[in-house]
């Protein structure tokens, strides 16, 4: 059990790592919106377009990566959607049951289920066609837009991301029901963490 510990750890940090490096990604697209903002006004006040679709797309592509880097680290840190009107109550064996059960049963299935069906999609945007033929990869279709492909990708680095941290997740609520760890040094580390 020590060794599924040190893993979990290990996958701890490195999910730590890119919920830092989403972090970053934060004042990046307020950046770019503050200056869509403010070459829409000043273009406006000139009588000149001053913006583009490059910028545009670049605010809603930033977003969309900052929303699916941050379900792992949300997961991790237990900051994820969840109806606590019983599981709140429950003593903390029985939570660790009930996430353990949840994680087999539906997070990672489901995650592995989007990968699955994601891959053709992602595959056709960097233009590899199912008949083999390879082709440009997929644009905007507004003038001067961004590639599609690249942030098509993160449809399955998300999922992929969320398996990793839910079989951190698996290791530390199997540790939990085994008495191997204390639930409550868990919650401090949560908060330490943060």
């Amino acid at each position: 059990m020590q060794g599924l510990l040190r893993l979990s750890k290990g996958i701890d940090a490195f999910t730590e790592l890119t919920g830092r490096i989403t972090y970053w990604l934060v004042p990046l697209v307020l950046g770019v919106g503050v200056w869509n903002v403010f070459n829409r006004y000043i273009g406006r006040a000139i009588g000149k377009s001053l913006g583009s679709n490059v910028f545009i797309e670049a605010q809603w592509y930033i977003f969309a990566v900052i929303f699916f880097l941050g379900g792992a680290y949300a997961l991790k840190h237990g900051e994820h959607v969840r109806v606590d009107v019983l599981y709140g109550g429950w003593p903390p064996k029985r939570k660790a049951l009930i996430d353990l059960l949840g994680t087999l049963l539906f997070l990672i299935p489901f995650c592995a289920l989007f990968i699955y069906f994601s891959y053709p999609t992602v595959r056709q945007s960097w233009g590899f066609l199912p008949n083999g033929k390879q082709i440009p990869w997929e644009m905007s279709p507004d003038p001067g837009g961004l590639p599609r492909a690249p942030l098509k990708t993160f449809l399955m680095i998300s999922p992929a991301l969320l398996i990793i941290q839910a079989i951190s997740e698996a290791i530390k609520n199997i540790a939990i029901l085994r008495d191997y760890i204390d639930p409550t040094t868990l919650i401090e580390e949560h908060k330490t963490a943060l």
